[in-house]
């Protein structure tokens, strides 16, 4: 099968779903056609139809990358016993890093398939959940070790960090805003709501 050959299963999927990634990346979820994602695993359209159609393929892809990007974001925060660093830490896993930012793109390219498709929004919950449980962990953290003074319910607050930071990443992808600014704008919203100066 091109470009694989003599690999499990496994293995091909997860380059299949990285040839998604580059061919999503070029063209668009609206535009992306099964060919494009054959061209980019170096295989024919048909050898593609034996891991599943252009949905199963995209949905696979999408499902991986919420795993990425949410352990990465995981890693990085426990990587920290103080609270203040897991916050640094969270904020700066968390904003993407500017249009060129694979990850982060393919997120947002999936997104608006969640009003329309179940499995999609259930992904999409899935990966909304478990970043609203990292800020709300490092927030009861941060108050437990005295550095953070919450002014609001800490799960409230978790939502409203991951909420701020969703709603500018549209703004850093399509380049009308930096990575500094955007992080500069959580970091506002850090100190009204936690007492505590990054």
């Amino acid at each position: 099968m091109g470009r694989g050959a003599g690999k499990g299963k496994e293995a091909r999927m997860a380059e299949l779903t990285e040839a998604v990634e580059r061919a999503l990346f070029v063209r668009g979820l609206e535009s992306l056609r099964l060919r494009d994602v054959a061209e980019e695993a170096g295989v024919t359209p048909a050898a593609l139809l034996y891991y599943g159609d252009l949905d199963t393929l995209v949905h696979e892809t999408y499902q991986r990358a919420i795993e990425r990007f949410a352990r990465e974001r995981e890693e990085a925060v426990e990587a920290h016993p103080d609270a203040r660093d897991r916050l640094r830490a969270c904020i700066d896993k968390g904003v993407a890093t500017g249009p060129d930012d694979t990850l982060t793109r393919l997120l947002f390219e999936y997104w608006p398939r969640c009003l329309r498709d179940v499995k999609a929004a259930t992904l999409d919950s899935s990966l909304t959940e478990r970043q609203i449980a990292i800020y709300y962990g490092i927030l009861l953290l941060g108050q437990a070790q005295g550095h953070f003074t919450l002014q609001g319910p800490p799960l409230q607050l978790a939502a409203t960090f991951l909420a701020l930071e969703d709603g500018f990443q549209m703004e850093v992808l399509a380049g009308r805003r930096s990575r500094d600014q955007v992080i500069a704008a959580v970091y506002a919203y850090v100190r009204a709501v936690t007492g505590w100066t990054p």
